[in-house]
């Protein structure tokens, strides 16, 4: 390899293990070769040399299994294709089931392996001791086997994607350190190296544990902390033989898995060890940690449990190293929010190398066309907020996530570590009534609410949890009488300027063009169509407008808009969120109990849906809008955090009349389901057009100026859809839906539930899912009506009611009323 880089390129890769060897590979197969890959050591140092080589496919959702199973099937000729031995088998691997609550979670992730062609098998206890003849059993309830998973050895591997790269004109520099990120005019130029400057106008960051740090010095969050992974290599034993499957028992935080005759044993355990808390050493290379035999001791007393062979094996090493983890346990990929051109791809939680040809493929095409070329909403790094940054913060939080590795997905689960982060002014106020709080990007809101002598605590289950009954009650509260909901961490945006108005109509797909006190439902889209953003625009002023979004996408929502503001255009854009509240009155009472604390008119004919007003109440001056998530008749209320108490309590006393009850944000989610309301980053995203999502009412299509996307838009009306977003109801009211389930029409799988919650007004689990072409023809009404559908849940499938109008007020009576 050279020693001296070149003083400019097109890609800057900072990083030379598997993550950004891939990346090199996959930018030299679009065709870019002017890539520079910078390691400030050797290739593999730091973690990747020491990763297991666990190729894992079937990970949290469809998407994330997408890439991990490419990047199986580029390893299987990896090899071949360069020459480089990579150590990949495909023998499997095996993963067992010790209670029920496992085995449901197994089954849920093989149902969504069948959606796009996966084999996953699911098995019992006598298949899993033919599998694996080492295992004990005698405890084992069942297990899922994946024939097409396997193993690798990390460090060939990343050679051979490293040699593949070189081969399409990729150069490779180790021991050169990168020590500053060159920018200017909010956009890359390049990178500063102990060997000189490199000018660049991309430059991608997988710096591994690293990365953080790196990406601090130009005020991008990139949250991740290093925490110790142990592992052991036993003697060669009997019965461990090559053709052994990787064997995973969950229940037990452990993972094995034949090397050489001998076997590895490693674990995720429940509390981890952070590492790195005072830094990095600068000489950091192919470094081990100190061992800690006592905290990997409960681990191997389960593994003696589970292969009772073990106990006469020798331990020939004892390994503990650094690997790299996040506060959600998904990895950080994607273009830097504010700094164009700079690409992250790091953070990757013990699964680089299962992930590595897949995260390498997306991010060279993300970088070539200027959208990510699948839904990867769930790694963006968009996604991360600046608090999350916080060592201290890290530190709490990856104690927890390493071990969630290997957890039960239970549904709504809530962490445990690093909360309190984010409240909002009644928080204490809805503790002290019952609140259970959840967690959505640190802040705490009330998932629901615990009557007198019960305990605010989630008790996790596939069935109904123990706030099930809660939350219904506060369902049909809202449904039938009047909510309060806390809506504080709403995102909240205000664009100001004589240029407001143009700037956001060529950005919305609706028509903002608007009188003031008028409230428009909008998408956002790409040039593709995609929807970057579901939100609504309140126009306040003539040259003032806010825009109201979800929690999760305040960063990406932001940006998306700050870059699309043209230069020189009188349009100023401020992130409000903090310093306002927001209360929801939502149901048929609503209105009464508005009226009881305003003096403002709240009859239908003077304060009509999507309209917004000031208004005074307990004398605080607050915005009130009509307009709502759950489908009733209600407003939300916001006001200044200062005058936050007075209005809650004031509302609160007036509803006492009207049996106002406090709803949480699970009653909000059945209740918005049941109207088929999207939900951004679930139902919808930047891989759904509106065309596609059923959105096409809220498309201005020949406003004045057109909109971002238009064309493409009117190519897909001209087209006819291919997929199509509808609604359905489970006819059997037992059985409960969480998403990703298998939808199938007259027998045949043609697609998967987005998101689902239980309909207490309906009487049965509701979900929303796209239902594809099978054929590659249209998706019109037809099509959906003429079909017998099903929803598969854990391996039994339940017939389904379909519909593309909301099964739940159609005509939208009750928001108008």
């Amino acid at each position: 390899m050279s020693r001296t880089p070149p003083n400019k390129a097109r890609v800057v890769v900072i990083g030379g293990g598997v993550i950004g060897c891939s990346i090199a590979y996959h930018l030299t197969k679009i065709g870019w070769s002017d890539v520079i890959v910078l390691e400030r050591k050797k290739l593999t140092s730091g973690t990747t040399w020491h990763a297991a080589g666990l190729i894992g496919q079937l990970r949290d959702n469809r998407d994330m299994t997408k890439l991990a199973k490419y990047t199986a099937e580029l390893y299987a000729g990896l090899e071949a294709e360069t020459g480089q031995a990579t150590g990949f088998k495909q023998n499997g691997s095996l993963s067992i089931a010790t209670h029920e609550g496992r085995f449901e979670d197994l089954k849920r992730r093989a149902d969504m392996a069948k959606v796009f062609g996966l084999q996953v098998d699911v098995v019992g206890p006598a298949e899993c001791k033919d599998l694996y003849p080492l295992a004990n059993v005698d405890d084992v309830l069942g297990g899922i086997f994946v024939p097409s998973d396997g193993q690798a050895n990390p460090t060939d591997v990343t050679m051979a994607l490293a040699k593949g790269a070189r081969s399409g004109g990729a150069q490779f520099f180790e021991d050169t350190k990168v020590t500053a990120i060159n920018h200017s005019g909010g956009r890359v130029s390049g990178v500063e190296t102990d060997a000189g400057t490199i000018e660049a106008p991309f430059v991608v960051l997988a710096a591994g544990m690293w990365s953080r740090d790196i990406a601090a010095t130009v005020g991008v969050t990139v949250p991740l902390h290093a925490c110790e992974h142990f592992y052991i290599v036993t003697e060669p034993f009997d019965g461990v033989t090559p053709d052994l499957p990787v064997f995973r028992d969950y229940d037990a935080q452990a993972y094995y898995k034949e090397d050489a005759g001998k076997m590895l044993l490693g674990a995720f355990e429940t509390v981890a060890k952070p590492w790195g808390m005072d830094g990095i050493p600068e000489d950091f290379c192919f470094d081990q940690l100190p061992d800690d035999f006592d905290h990997f001791q409960p681990i191997l007393e389960m593994a003696l449990h589970r292969m009772p062979t073990l106990e006469h094996a020798g331990i020939q090493t004892f390994f503990n190293g650094p690997e790299s983890f996040t506060p959600d346990n998904r990895y950080h990929l994607g273009e830097a929010p504010g700094l164009d051109g700079l690409f992250v791809a790091a953070g990757f939680n013990s699964i680089g190398i299962q992930s590595a040809g897949g995260v390498g493929r997306v991010l060279a095409e993300w970088m070539r066309d200027g959208l990510p070329p699948a839904d990867l909403w769930t790694v963006d790094i968009r996604r991360n907020m600046p608090f999350q940054s916080d060592p201290a913060y890290l530190r709490q939080r990856v104690t927890e996530t390493l071990g969630r590795l290997y957890a039960v997905h239970w549904p709504f689960h809530q962490p445990k570590t690093a909360r309190g982060i984010r409240l909002s002014p009644f928080h204490d106020r809805l503790a002290a009534r019952g609140a259970c709080f959840s967690e959505a990007q640190g802040w705490e809101r009330p998932g629901w609410y615990a009557p007198d002598g019960v305990a605010p605590e989630y008790v996790y289950s596939f069935k109904r949890q123990n706030w099930f009954e809660y939350s219904a009650n506060e369902h049909r509260a809202v449904r039938e009488n009047v909510g309060l909901f806390d809506q504080t961490s709403f995102s909240k945006f205000e664009l100001r300027g004589d240029d407001a108005e143009a700037v956001l109509n060529r950005v919305c797909a609706n028509d903002i063009a608007v009188q003031p006190g008028r409230i428009v439902y909008t998408q956002w889209l790409n040039e593709r169509g995609g929807i970057e953003a579901d939100l609504t625009v309140t126009r306040l002023a003539r040259d003032r407008y806010w825009i109201i979004s979800g929690v999760a996408s305040q960063v990406r929502d932001y940006h998306w808009l700050k870059r699309h503001i043209p230069a020189g255009a009188d349009a100023v854009m401020s992130d409000i969120t903090a310093d306002w509240a927001v209360l929801g009155v939502m149901g048929p009472r609503s209105r009464a109990v508005l009226q009881g604390v305003t003096d403002a008119d709240c009859s239908n004919a003077a304060f009509p849906y999507q309209t917004s007003a000031e208004i005074d109440i307990a004398g605080v001056g607050l915005q009130a809008s009509r307009i709502t998530y759950v489908g009733e008749l209600g407003w939300e209320l916001y006001m200044p955090v200062g005058g936050a108490h007075a209005v809650f309590d004031a509302l609160v006393e007036a509803g006492r009349g009207h049996g106002l009850v406090f709803a949480g944000v699970h009653a909000m989610n059945s209740l918005r389901i049941e109207k088929a309301y999207r939900h951004w980053g679930f139902d919808i995203g930047d891989q759904d057009t509106p065309l596609e999502a059923g959105l096409g009412f809220a498309v201005a299509w020949d406003k004045p100026g057109g909109f971002i996307g238009r064309g493409a838009l009117l190519q897909q009306r001209s087209d006819g859809i291919h997929r199509r977003l509808v609604q359905f109801r489970l006819q059997d009211p037992g059985p409960l839906l969480y998403g990703n389930e298998p939808i199938r029409r007259n027998g045949e799988i043609v697609g998967a539930l987005t998101t689902a919650m239980y309909g207490h007004t309906l009487g049965g689990a509701v979900g929303l899912g796209y239902v594809e072409s099978t054929d590659g023809g249209t998706v019109a009404a037809d099509f959906i009506n003429a079909g017998t559908f099903e929803v598969e849940v854990a391996g039994v499938r339940f017939a389904a009611t379909v519909s593309i109008q909301p099964l739940y007020d159609p005509k939208g009576d009750r928001v108008g009323a």
